[in-house]
């Protein structure tokens, strides 16, 4: 589970204003956050599939988001890409 100050800090580092929730990097980086803290659950809790359809549904809404941001602006996708490693 995500906190709020957690929320706000990401908002605060990828968004234009502390309101800013709705820009594409501040999504990447907050499902990015979410879908860290769910593999951590799911290593140690093999057979919660529930958990598992949440997360499998997380990284395609964040792969959408992605393919959003190449077609948009590939520079912006370029530096999320490096800034939360994405990529090997």
């Amino acid at each position: 589970m995500i906190t709020q100050e957690q929320t706000a800090e990401i908002i605060a580092k990828y968004g234009d204003n502390p309101k800013d929730s709705g820009k594409a990097e501040v999504q990447i980086a907050i499902l990015t956050t979410r879908i860290t803290n769910l593999t951590k659950h799911l290593e140690t809790r093999k057979k919660d599939n529930h958990t598992r359809r949440g997360l499998i549904m997380m990284v395609g809404k964040r792969r959408k988001l992605l393919n959003y941001l190449i077609k948009k602006d590939i520079t912006r996708y370029r530096t999320i890409i490096s800034e939360l490693s994405l990529r090997k």
